[in-house]
């Protein structure tokens, strides 16, 4: 499996074991994010620690899953993202639409927060 699962009561975190989110894996992650949306996960963090490289069809998958937690009034987070994959996403400029947290404690502070807030 190219990614790992780690299922909390409120979120669920994503951690792509791969260096490249590309065409081969972008499409098993979008499954994988509409399971999770289907069986109940509204929050969710997609940690990228270990990637180095992202193509469109990674940027898509991303945004699948941005859209299925907003779409469910929950949040979506992405974390630790590279050097070359944050440059793609700024120059993409989906920097703005993002929510970017630099490591897995602040992703999860992030989405605490946002749920006190009731912003889910």
């Amino acid at each position: 499996m190219h990614f790992t699962l780690d299922k909390n009561d409120q979120y669920v975190v994503i951690r792509l074991h791969e260096e490249k989110l590309n065409t081969l894996i972008a499409a098993e992650l979008k499954s994988e994010l509409l399971l999770l949306s289907t069986q109940g996960y509204n929050n969710m963090i997609i940690d990228l620690t270990e990637c180095k490289f992202c193509d469109s069809s990674g940027l898509s998958a991303i945004l699948v899953g941005n859209r299925l937690c907003r779409n469910s009034n929950g949040s979506f987070v992405l974390t630790g993202l590279s050097e070359m994959v944050m440059k793609l996403v700024q120059i993409s400029q989906l920097d703005q639409v993002l929510n970017i947290q630099s490591g897995l404690e602040e992703a999860v502070s992030e989405l605490r927060k946002a749920e006190m807030q009731g912003q889910r």
